[in-house]
């Protein structure tokens, strides 16, 4: 599958930390980010059912803008080198967000997987994007009935080079939501992605390899022993107190469901301890009801 890369500007704003995190704030520093913008829709009804009560929700030409202004300044604010976004629907909404952002990160790609108001996944970097790839066409889900699904969303392969040169792949994605749950089918995306994160890792050992999104269960789930446990992938969140990690409330109790995963190879050692970080500025980040998630990697390798 073949997607492309484009280039794509909006004003700054200083984010106040609310709790205590290591910050690796220097030129050594690389910031890998996962942000869940919440159904963030073009101005055209694809689905036919777009009124307030509805799954797509249709905006306005001005509330449309307004809202790519407010994702745009999220985004700056977290100071990321590489971002994985879900919820994106089209190229359109995409458009929207990098032509804020073209003096901080001018690259990016959709992984759009071209259904009916698709929320689709989505890559931006500061530097170029070197190569792009989406495994959801070629890695089948099995099921324990003997059946197969696919990914709910693309698992969206993006590389990019850090800069002192260092190779970075991050993979995007967005698993299963638990609206009309289908907890097999979460599983079995953390399964294949588990295997497909940690055997990158192992073939490029001096790349720093990552699974960053929306995966929809908590530390401990059988999807998260699926990638961490039997996987052997490491959830970079887990030295901050668990209190700190929550990125979306749930009938009043924090969870933490959005993760980053790094594969365990050599380049893992530039892994900046303490610095995972929950970006929040009400209940989520940015209008979401997500917080975003950071963590700092310290380079050189």
């Amino acid at each position: 599958m073949r997607y492309l890369a484009l280039a794509a500007v909006v004003l700054g704003t200083a984010c106040t930390r609310t709790t205590t995190f290591v910050d690796a704030n220097t030129d050594d520093r690389f910031r890998v980010a996962t942000f869940n913008v919440r159904r963030f829709f073009d101005t055209v009804c694809e689905s036919g059912a777009c009124s307030n009560d509805d799954y797509e929700e249709q905006p306005s030409p001005d509330a449309f803008e307004a809202r790519a202004t407010q994702l745009a300044d999220a985004i700056r604010r977290l100071d990321a080198d590489v971002i994985s976004l879900q919820e994106i629907e089209t190229q359109v909404c995409l458009d929207a967000v990098m032509a804020r952002l073209t003096d901080l990160m001018p690259y990016g790609a959709l992984g759009e997987i071209h259904t009916v108001a698709s929320v689709d996944v989505a890559v931006l970097s500061k530097t170029p994007l070197e190569k792009i790839t989406g495994h959801r066409d070629d890695n089948p889900l099995p099921l324990p009935d003997g059946s197969f699904t696919v990914f709910s969303r693309e698992l969206f392969e993006v590389q990019v080079r850090a800069r002192n040169g260092t190779k970075v792949v991050l993979f995007a994605t967005h698993f299963r939501s638990k609206s009309n749950d289908d907890p097999a089918r979460r599983l079995a995306e953390a399964q294949v992605s588990a295997q497909v994160v940690s055997g990158f890792g192992a073939a490029e050992p001096t790349a720093l390899v990552l699974l960053g999104g929306d995966l929809n269960d908590t530390p401990g789930s059988p999807p998260l022993n699926a990638l961490v446990v039997d996987g052997g992938l490491v959830r970079v969140a887990d030295d901050v107190p668990l209190a700190d990690q929550a990125t979306y409330r749930y009938q009043g109790n924090g969870q933490a469901i959005d993760h980053l995963l790094l594969a365990p190879n050599a380049a893992a050692s530039a892994r900046t301890p303490m610095s995972s970080r929950v970006w929040r500025d009400g209940t989520g980040w940015g209008g979401s009801d997500h917080a975003a998630l950071t963590s700092d990697f310290t380079l050189p390798l």
